[in-house]
């Protein structure tokens, strides 16, 4: 990866969290910068960095730097309300993910998906792949009657809500790097978990965004619950599993975070639905969720993508994981409420991704070696199409 585009993820990602925490200058009813806080990271970085390890080229190809392009103009045009263009514009997005995707899986059917000699790690990648290009090609008709036409009204479906979605696409990346720097299975019951965590993952969040919409509690309690065990299963099977990388501490530490995700979802789905004024501790849960899951677990796994080509790295210091935790845990939901540790997260922030981003280190011969043996099961930078 090219130091200038490492330099335009580094300024488009601080300046997602920094978005997050403008209601502290700008009050929300006049420039509501959540919206843009959630595109820049998500979409523009994410969306972006998914291309670029997809197609696995040195520099961005012409179809991924029109994507970040025209990516950074959707999430500009969402956060004006220019919604005339941004109808059009997901619509091109979608069609340069598809064609992406294609390329690299050689099917427009995505059947490989229920294929059982497919790799789970491939096909994370895929559903990864799908899940952006249909949450774009959706965001045309959901614009349009959300704004326009009016024909369709749940209530908790608001647009706000929907661009959320676009956070899937990066979790499961990250989850198609994890299983990728697994061993190959050699037991059948590993094969039999390693799929049940890949369907239980991706049928389970489409099922728990339609219990929401529905204002489903038990429904909701369940689902979460099932995902939390998936989750664990998933940290036990890289535990066991997993190549003993210099990724594989950094990783792990970001399983964590999706842990604490998942603990802090069901949590709230609780408090969501109690009949006690609990809206001093679920505002703040609310965004502990939030900055873990985007800012803990996503950044994970788009920071291994990046830089898939230049480890050993330092990334299992024990200081790095550190600053991570101290950023993500404390630093930012104290930021969003106080200004003072605002600025504090968004410098802590800044310097964990220039180190994450630009940090050559010194190579860990050990770890070295064992990356050296274990390079026929790691297809990282040996992808098979």
């Amino acid at each position: 990866m090219s130091w200038a585009f490492k330099s335009i993820l580094l300024v488009m990602m601080t300046s997602a969290l920094a978005c997050g925490f403008l209601h502290h200058v700008v009050p929300p009813a006049v420039l509501n910068f959540e919206r843009l806080h959630i595109f820049l990271f998500n979409l523009c970085s994410g969306g972006t960095l998914l291309l670029y390890f997809t197609e696995g080229r040195a520099a961005l190809s012409w179809r991924t730097a029109i994507f970040l392009m025209l990516s950074l103009a959707f999430a500009l045009c969402a956060f004006f309300h220019w919604y005339l263009p941004a109808l059009l514009l997901p619509l091109i997005l979608g069609v340069l993910v598809e064609q992406v995707r294609i390329a690299h899986f050689g099917s427009r059917f995505p059947r490989a998906l229920f294929l059982h000699r497919e790799r789970v790690s491939r096909k994370f990648h895929q559903a990864a792949l799908l899940c952006l290009s249909l949450g774009l090609f959706l965001s045309s008709p959901v614009i349009l009657n959300s704004e326009y036409l009016g024909w369709i009204i749940i209530e908790k479906l608001t647009l706000d809500t929907f661009f959320l979605g676009f956070s899937f696409p990066v979790s499961l990346i990250s989850m198609a790097v994890i299983f990728t720097l697994m061993k190959d299975e050699i037991l059948r019951l590993t094969t039999v978990l390693k799929e049940a965590a890949f369907w239980i993952i991706n049928l389970g969040v489409i099922v728990f965004f339609i219990f929401i919409l529905a204002d489903m509690f038990t429904s909701q309690v369940t689902i979460a619950t099932l995902l939390f065990f998936a989750v664990l299963l998933v940290l036990y099977l890289y535990w066991h599993e997993g190549i003993p990388l210099q990724q594989k501490a950094f990783l792990t530490s970001g399983i964590a975070f999706l842990l604490v995700t998942s603990i802090t979802g069901i949590v709230y789905i609780f408090f969501s639905f109690s009949s006690a004024d609990t809206s001093e501790l679920r505002y703040p849960l609310l965004r502990i969720h939030a900055f873990t899951a985007l800012y803990g677990w996503n950044i994970s796994g788009l920071v291994v993508i990046s830089r898939h080509g230049d480890f050993p790295l330092q990334l299992h210091s024990p200081a790095v994981i550190l600053l991570h935790w101290l950023t993500v845990l404390i630093l930012c939901p104290l930021g969003y409420f106080l200004p003072m540790f605002a600025v504090l997260a968004v410098f802590a922030y800044g310097w964990l991704l220039a180190l994450l981003f630009f940090n050559q280190g010194r190579v860990d011969e050990h770890l070295t070696a064992m990356q050296d043996e274990n390079l026929a099961v790691s297809p990282l930078d040996k992808r098979r199409d």
